[in-house]
């Protein structure tokens, strides 16, 4: 894996310009991938570097959803964010990349995941 690229990738994804904040979630996210990768997987094979940045960026996004502090009115509805949207993106595009990655990656281990208010879908995820 570039971590160049993953940066790079990263910076796509969030649409933030990069910063040191953000090493954490590329670090814990690359070592993520790693562990998940099959024996005979070429870790340099340019797809781990979208599953690095789309992992990083969906944890970026779980931290900053965590941290939201919109309003919620009576009814349920939120006041002036879209945290939640791009989180929903962020799985998705996670899921679109673990699917990529497939051929790579370990699969013999099987986890829901959900967002708030998004689906529950199963993921490949090593433990």
């Amino acid at each position: 894996m570039n971590s160049e690229n993953v940066k790079s990738l990263f910076t796509l994804f969030s649409g933030e310009e990069y910063s040191s904040n953000f090493a954490p979630f590329l670090e814990i996210s690359t070592i993520q991938v790693k562990k998940m990768l099959a024996e005979d997987a070429d870790e340099d094979d340019s797809r781990l570097d979208f599953l690095c940045a789309a992992l990083a960026n969906y944890r970026y996004r779980l931290a900053e959803f965590s941290a939201d502090r919109s309003e919620y009115t009576y009814a349920g509805k939120m006041l002036g964010s879209s945290v939640g949207k791009l989180l929903n993106f962020s799985e998705s595009l996670l899921k679109d990349y673990f699917h990529l990655c497939r051929d790579l990656i370990n699969g013999s281990d099987f986890v829901f995941m959900s967002t708030p208010g998004g689906d529950e879908q199963g993921g490949i995820c090593r433990k």
